[in-house]
């Protein structure tokens, strides 16, 4: 009997969306006309998005040749796929047609599966503690901000367009105190248990992470996996947070705290500054702020962490890109982007005793939350706004 491993190398547990089930449906209903080809069309769009029907579905129509020719390696690949996220029906009509493969066909389909990849948009999670991921597109975009976005900072620039060559996936949300529990619990992370300053852990960010954390935790994420986990790249966190946008937010124009958590406090928008100092190294000119209009438009200040996923996400489906923690990435510090890489790629060279941040955080304010805004911090630091989220290399 061949052993089959439900954990393929593509993607683990699929979050199956409504676009997904409406190609299902779709998919269904012109079957049941008599128009298979497009049933066929829509299938493979739901199953981009992890439908596991849509995969039986499409198993079913190369093996009995129906909307496009028989072909037993591909029947068997959809079935094996769907078999892997828990279809019990699929899982028992692939072995029935395996008995009437060769062994050749067998490995031919099995190799299909396993360089299977969700189409942009697919959300999943590798193992049932690790981040659930998005799948983002390839894509280009023009990173910094220009002169006269206002309270920008010289380090934003020049602008210059990057392109990102290859589909990538993302952390929806930033990791949370119980993903980064499990790592402890599994012998990860340094046996490191950062406090939760008395707001809660579970589904809030973790907090008082260092740089040096985060990177020991997608070291342990990767050895769980099998998978290549890793910090954002500074050029792929701007992409994934402007989501296709070009302005101050991915909001748009301004940004409330009804859309993101951060301080709404007009009166003592500097007590992150006295408490941190060495969050603002990277800025030369704060002193010249003014805290009474920075793109804000509702005034609350919650003063701690929110659960992740307390606000809606941007075009890409990734939530807190704009506050709650500021979100460390792989690069080293540097003061402009003369001579950055555009593909991409994160910035190994420069000041690597500091790292970049970003997002800004529940004790910033709206101005630190910009998408091209940018710190450099130490890399050994942890500070009660520092968190992350993490980044999986696709094929390329």
């Amino acid at each position: 009997m061949l052993r089959y491993v439900a954990g393929l190398a593509a993607v683990g547990l699929l979050a199956v969306g409504g676009a997904a089930r409406a190609d299902y449906e779709a998919g269904k209903n012109a079957l049941e006309a008599g128009r298979p080809a497009e049933a066929l069309s829509e299938w493979r769009a739901a199953a981009s998005s992890g439908d596991r029907r849509a995969m039986l579905a499409l198993g079913r129509l190369f093996l009995k040749g129906v909307g496009a020719p028989q072909d037993y390696v591909l029947a068997h690949m959809w079935l094996n796929l769907a078999a892997s996220r828990g279809d019990a029906e699929a899982a028992k009509e692939r072995n029935a047609l395996s008995a009437r493969m060769t062994p050749q066909q067998i490995a031919a389909a099995q190799d299909r599966a396993r360089s299977w990849r969700p189409g942009p948009g697919s959300v999943f999670r590798d193992c049932d503690v690790c981040p659930e991921m998005v799948v983002l597109p390839s894509g280009s975009f023009r990173m910094g901000s220009p002169s006269s976005e206002k309270y920008r900072l010289d380090n934003e620039g020049p602008v210059r367009r990057v392109r990102i060559g290859y589909a990538f996936a993302v952390g929806k949300y930033e990791v949370t105190f119980a993903e980064w529990d499990a790592c402890v619990s599994d012998g990860g992370c340094g046996g490191y248990r950062p406090s939760d300053r008395g707001w809660g852990r579970g589904k809030r960010p973790v907090i008082e992470v260092s740089w040096d954390d985060a990177k020991g935790y997608v070291d342990w994420l990767s050895r769980k996996t099998g998978k290549e986990y890793r910090l954002l790249s500074e050029s792929e966190w701007e992409y994934a947070v402007r989501a296709g946008t070009t302005g101050p937010f991915h909001t748009g124009g301004t940004i409330s705290t009804d859309q993101a958590n951060y301080n709404g406090d007009p009166a003592g928008g500097v007590r992150m500054i006295v408490q941190m100092p060495s969050l603002v190294r990277s800025s030369k000119s704060m002193a010249n702020y003014n805290g009474n209009s920075v793109g804000g438009v509702k005034w609350v200040y919650r003063r701690q962490t929110v659960p992740v996923g307390s606000f809606g996400g941007n075009d890409f489906g990734l939530h807190n890109m704009h506050g709650n923690v500021s979100e460390w990435v792989e690069d080293c510090w540097n003061w402009s982007y003369a001579g950055a890489p555009s593909d991409g790629s994160a910035w190994e060279s420069g000041d690597c005793g500091r790292r970049v941040m970003r997002g800004g955080s529940w004790g910033s304010y709206p101005w630190f939350l910009r998408s091209a805004r940018r710190l450099g911090v130490d890399a050994g630091l942890r500070g009660y706004s520092f968190g992350f989220r993490v980044a999986r290399t696709l094929a390329r």
